[in-house]
């Protein structure tokens, strides 16, 4: 994947046959991640993870520039939220909230099996950790909704290990008292997930 930064380069440098060339290359990562977020998601789900990874992909070549594959991929995480989370608006008003599980903050990934009316108040929540926060929310945004391992998030958000741990542990925290109203019960801290 060393090729990508590479190549996402030579595209902001006008190369017409790198944007072909970055396609083949980010694609099956982007359809990982896509099918992790929508792997246990309900049955009539009409979001699949190719259309996930198309729209993604749509989202992040109108002229955005990006640095390095870390944040290619963090813009990545990034329009797939903003994705799942209009698509939970939208379930959201159609009314459809009977027979939802409350999701824990602790789950990667876990966006998908939130109710709409849930993950509207974890994204409005992870926006206001992003004003406290920068990293411990770009931790957030990629734990819950690219579904990728702390150590993962870690080195694309430019974190050691025991410091996304840390941040990680926060989040969780602060965000379960910002969506529920109450603290996260000492059994599920400790930043092991």
């Amino acid at each position: 994947m060393n090729n990508v930064t590479q190549i996402l380069a030579a595209v902001d440098a006008g190369d017409p046959g790198a944007a072909d060339a970055l396609w083949p290359l980010v694609y099956k990562e982007l359809r990982t991640l896509a099918a992790a977020q929508l792997a246990e998601d309900k049955p009539g789900q009409t979001l699949q993870a190719t259309a996930l990874v198309h729209e993604a992909y749509i989202r992040l070549t109108g002229g955005q520039r990006f640095d390095s594959r870390g944040h290619f991929f963090a813009a990545a995480a990034e329009a797939m939220r903003r994705i799942l989370v209009d698509a939970a608006r939208r379930r959201g008003r159609q009314k459809r909230g009977a027979g939802y599980v409350r999701v824990g903050l602790e789950q990667a990934g876990a966006a998908t099996l939130a109710p709409p009316d849930e993950l509207l108040r974890v994204d409005e929540a992870i926006t206001k950790l992003a004003g406290e926060d920068p990293r411990a929310a770009e931790l957030v945004r990629l734990r819950y909704f690219a579904g990728l391992s702390v150590e993962e998030a870690a080195e694309i958000v430019g974190l050691s290990r025991s410091t996304a741990y840390e941040h990680w542990a926060y989040a969780r925290a602060w965000l379960h008292h910002e969506v529920y109203g109450h603290p996260e019960s000492s059994d599920g801290a400790g930043g092991k997930s």
